[in-house]
């Protein structure tokens, strides 16, 4: 049987294939990115048709490059992007409407009225989440009252809801022609409709949310054997299913309880293994699933989550025209010795982990005649050594223990001087490994687990992923005065929508 794994990879802003080896070492991958739709100020859509397009295209280029065909895989996973929600026609797979993003902010209001109501206190003990405009559950509501009919069709099967992985699987497996719903764990818990303790839909929440159940996908394991798949993965098994960071997660071979890692995306997302029990945050991180394989027992996780890091890079390629592609922002950020006491704080979509202020915006703080575009550039990578800095202090707090090392992944992580900042900031080694999109190798994993590539979990933590090791070397009164000023900076960021 071939060892080798593909695993589509469909995040914010592109979608990848990749073809693994046994020791997940990518071989070949295709890449494209897809349109960013912003109807209004905090409105962010994707097609999920051109999605779709796009991930063909890309499982089509990665085998052409490897020179391989489907028959050489032993089996495909997927990851995504978590929260974005999809509402398609289950007869033609037409989507409803363009897919409303994980950052979307359309969705304040309703978060503000069921708080007033007392639901937030409920939401929370059942799914680990707080209300938020985060989530797929309000993002799914919208659609159902904008959509003339759509809520009655959902309530029929007539309308699919699903995360990306949910529209991924559903499309692989064959779509209008017995394509398989399903939504893996990971992904199901963050939709704020399932219940962190059961792995099921939780009916008191579908209640809430006012989301008939005709509607939702089958929640699976991140690791089992999905289906077959159609077209140029014809007869592959489907055997893996992630959220983007969880997938990282085991993709880090965070496999035991304690092991931590941040991946740098659109966003930042610090996730904390925490073992086969949830542990509720009292600093405002969410209790969240990391992984479930097959029938053994899930684990969970602490997770920090920060909106905007990677994201702010392109806002600064696309929206203002300082770099022209994202990879000349180090340069940019070497070109002066440091910050200049300039702050950038992108809260675009509001703060998420740790404030939860969905009345935050973004502001550039300090600037004076003497900043310039290096002084900006170097503010926008150090605001997501920040962020994570607030981050890993909270998980600190909840697991009463500090981490002896961040294990990092992510495209913001190939910057030399972010990985040193970050280790300056938060007093603690920083390793990298030499693959950094380790999203696409966490799925590849939970596939392989799926079709006996791998027999255990400790097969992939046997695989070594340290390449760099970054280690602090900043005088504890510059980190201080640092801290202090961004901390100043992100209060005059709270408030400002009313």
């Amino acid at each position: 049987m071939s060892k080798l794994l593909g695993a589509l990879d469909q995040g914010t802003t592109s979608t990848r294939f990749v073809i693994v080896d046994p020791g997940g070492e990518i071989l070949a991958q295709a890449q494209r990115e897809h349109r960013q739709i912003y109807p209004r100020p905090g409105w962010v859509e994707h097609d999920a048709a051109e999605i779709w397009r796009n991930a063909q295209a890309v499982i089509e280029a990665a085998l052409a490059k490897a020179g391989l065909s489907a028959r050489d895989l032993a089996a495909v996973g997927v990851t995504n992007q978590r929260e974005t929600t999809v509402l398609w026609d289950a007869a033609t797979g037409a989507p409803l409407h363009n897919a409303i993003v994980w950052m979307d902010t359309r969705t304040q209001a309703a978060v503000d009225r069921l708080a007033a109501s007392g639901v937030g206190d409920l939401a929370r003990s059942k799914t680990g989440l707080p209300l938020a405009t985060y989530f797929s559950a309000l993002k799914l509501g919208w659609l159902f009252d904008e959509i003339p009919g759509a809520r009655e069709r959902a309530a029929q099967g007539e309308a699919l809801f699903g995360t990306i992985d949910s529209w991924m699987v559903w499309n692989l497996t064959g779509g209008p022609n017995g394509g398989r719903h399903i939504i893996d764990a990971t992904n199901a818990s963050r939709t704020q409709l399932m219940n962190l303790q059961t792995l099921g839909w939780d009916d008191e929440l579908l209640r809430i949310f006012d989301v008939p159940a005709a509607c939702l996908p089958k929640i699976c394991a991140s690791s089992e054997i999905y289906g077959e798949c159609v077209g140029a993965l014809a007869g592959v098994p489907l055997a893996g299913a992630l959220g983007d960071q969880h997938a990282a997660l085991l993709g880090q071979a965070c496999v035991k309880a304690g092991d931590a890692k941040n991946t740098y995306g659109t966003g930042c997302f610090l996730l904390m293994n925490v073992g086969e029990t949830p542990r509720v945050s009292t600093n405002g991180l969410i209790s969240t699933l990391a992984f479930k394989i097959g029938d053994a027992k899930p684990h969970y996780a602490l997770e920090g989550s920060i909106a905007i890091a990677g994201a702010l890079v392109q806002w600064l390629r696309d929206n203002l025209g300082v770099i022209k592609e994202s990879r000349e922002i180090e340069a940019l950020a070497r070109s002066v010795p440091d910050n200049g006491d300039v702050y950038f704080v992108p809260a675009f979509s509001g703060l998420f982990a740790p404030r939860w202020r969905g009345d935050a915006r973004g502001l550039i703080a300090g600037l004076t005649r003497f900043s310039n575009k290096g002084h900006i550039a170097r503010a926008a990578l150090e605001a997501a050594a920040f962020q994570t800095r607030e981050v890993l202090a909270a998980m600190a707090a909840d697991a009463g223990v500090g981490i002896a090392a961040l294990k990092v992944d992510g495209g913001m992580a190939a910057s030399d001087l972010l990985m040193q900042f970050q280790a300056d900031i938060i007093e603690a080694p920083v390793i990298r490994p030499r693959e950094l999109e380790l999203t696409a190798v966490g799925a590849a994993y939970a596939a392989g687990l799926a079709v006996g590539v791998y027999r255990s979990l400790d097969d992939i933590a046997a695989h070594k992923r340290e390449f760099d090791r970054f280690t602090p070397a900043m005088a504890p009164q510059e980190r201080a005065r640092l801290i202090a000023s961004w901390e100043k900076a992100v209060e005059r960021s709270l408030g400002w929508a009313i």
